[in-house]
């Protein structure tokens, strides 16, 4: 059942009325139903529900014995999808820490302003991280905890002290309105913003996951994009958790590996970027094997095209097929697919989650018609109180409890959502506007092309016109005119990219995102 109430000072808020109260009451219902069953199977630790329990509960007692950890305290975790990561994760719930998960791709400056900005108690690390953390105790040594409070997988003052069988565990009370964590944004212009999220945050997510997909115990995923970031960790990791399922997980993504993984263990729940069901695709092992035994696809991160739908449709014939949009800030999702929908819906990101509320707006703040496009406003138990020690931040993003997304997107008369751009990618040709996501999409239909991307470019006489990325087998530039002729069939001319550009690969991030900000200042680096 669904009830409204007053969070973070926002009336109005949709909740579920039943729901557990924190992560740990996640984790103890599975424990008592599943105690036996598989939670975690790493390619080299497997860990049933009671193991996950008592691990858990080992580093949640040690590091408020050895390290003081208080409720509120930060925890930052420099690890990547290996078998201490949701160890980590649990412990912290229990303790009422916050943990601060950390992208293991980042370099030591950025680390660094992390570990300073968020003020952490304890730094949890993999070994080959190490050498980062000395760079910063070397520039910024007030960045880090005493050297005794840093402990490293497989190394000097080791992880495995954590979990010695030696303390009792105490419980603390935590309240669905605590802090869980606190994930850092990419922050492709400026600093990254500290997203605070809460149990309740979490916990609504989780729901809105299973009530949508309809997940249960019986339930299998291969996490390979990172748990460090909200997809891997609320959308598998924690959803997993939540249902009683089972989460196995690759410490990076292989094509091959991860083809062959599915099929070994015969994995029924996928959810990854396009771009990586894309690369599957190419893969001849993949064409030639039967999944049959995939029940759901999920997909979000960036847009799918209708050759990319179709080819998953064909490829996993028995799969429920999921878009899902969302965001740090909203925990994951904020829309999801319903199970069933009218194939013309296919690039729609689906509907608001449950106990989501969006509005679009346009640029007077004013609410758009249906099928008008404006920049999506999402409230919601999901959507963060707060950036992290930045009130400039909270006050620019959040109005009468609505996060502004950044996203230029429509809702249809059914309710379903298309993302038409990020309002900072969209293209001004001399008052014109041009949405890339369109364009994008216009390339796409092409044969030849496997990928493509679109910014724009300065122009004397019109602002700004559309150059165009494109990743091929077969495409040189020598083809720019024949792509050019392709485009123009299905797009008014000043639409028509007139800048070309073919790549070997578009710059991506951890979560398999395109970086647009990559390619506005590509200067000639980017591998042809």
């Amino acid at each position: 059942m669904i009830e409204e109430i007053t969070l973070y000072d926002r009336e109005h808020v949709k909740v579920f009325s039943e729901r557990p109260k924190n992560l740990t009451a996640v984790l103890q219902n599975s424990v008592q139903r599943y105690k036996d069953r598989n939670a975690i199977v790493t390619e080299n630790q497997t860990y049933t529900y009671e193991e996950l329990d008592t691990l858990s509960s080992r580093i949640a007692s040690n590091l408020h014995h050895y390290c003081e950890v208080e409720k509120g305290d930060r925890v930052a975790a420099i690890i990547g999808n290996r078998s201490e990561f949701p160890l980590v994760v649990l412990a912290c719930a229990k303790i009422g820490a916050i943990l601060v998960p950390i992208n293991v791709k980042l370099t030591s400056d950025e680390m660094s302003y992390i570990l300073g900005h968020s003020q952490v108690k304890v730094v949890i690390s993999e070994e080959n991280q190490m050498n980062k953390l000395e760079e910063i105790r070397m520039k910024n040594a007030k960045a880090l905890p005493n050297k005794e409070n840093v402990f490293e997988i497989d190394g000097v003052n080791s992880f495995t002290r954590l979990l010695e069988p030696n303390r009792l565990f105490t419980d603390v009370e935590v309240e669905e309105l605590d802090p869980l964590f606190i994930l850092y944004t990419s922050g492709t212009t400026g600093r990254p913003k500290g997203a605070v999220i809460t149990h309740i945050n979490v916990i609504h997510s989780l729901l809105n996951y299973q009530r949508t997909f309809q997940t249960n115990s019986q339930t299998t995923t291969l996490i390979a994009v990172p748990m460090f970031h909200v997809t891997g960790l609320v959308g598998q990791l924690l959803h997993m958790i939540y249902v009683g399922g089972t989460c196995y997980t690759m410490d990076r993504y292989q094509n091959r590996k991860y083809i062959e993984y599915i099929q070994a263990n015969k994995i029924n729940f996928l959810f990854n970027v396009p771009t990586i069901f894309l690369m599957m695709s190419t893969d001849e092992t993949f064409r030639q094997m039967n999944f049959d035994f995939v029940t759901k696809v999920a997909f979000g991160g960036s847009p799918i095209y209708q050759q990319t739908f179709n080819m998953l449709k064909e490829a996993f014939p028995h799969a429920e097929l999921h878009n899902a949009y969302g965001a740090t800030e909203t925990t994951s999702p904020a829309t999801l697919m319903p199970i069933t929908y009218d194939e013309s819906k296919v690039t729609s990101v689906g509907r608001s989650v449950p106990v989501g509320d969006i509005k679009i707006m346009n640029a007077n703040r004013e609410e758009c018609a249906l099928e008008e496009v404006g920049e999506l406003y999402i409230k919601g138990p999901m959507v963060i109180k707060e950036y992290w020690k930045n009130p400039e931040a909270n006050q620019k993003n959040f109005t009468d409890g609505y996060w502004h997304s950044g996203d230029l997107g429509m809702m249809d008369r059914d309710g379903f959502i298309y993302i038409r751009d990020r309002i900072k990618d969209m293209i001004n040709h001399g008052g014109e506007k041009i949405f890339s996501i369109e364009v994008e999409d216009i390339l796409k239909k092409h044969e030849l092309i496997k990928e493509a991307a679109v910014i724009g470019v300065p122009d004397t006489l019109y602002g700004e016109k559309v150059k165009a990325y494109i990743v091929s087998d077969h495409l040189t530039a020598d083809d720019a005119s024949l792509i050019k002729s392709h485009c123009s069939q299905y797009l008014a001319k000043y639409k028509v990219p007139e800048v070309y550009r073919f790549v070997s690969e578009l710059p991506k991030n951890a979560s398999g995102k395109i970086m647009k900000h990559a390619l506005k200042t590509d200067k000639g680096e980017l591998p042809c």
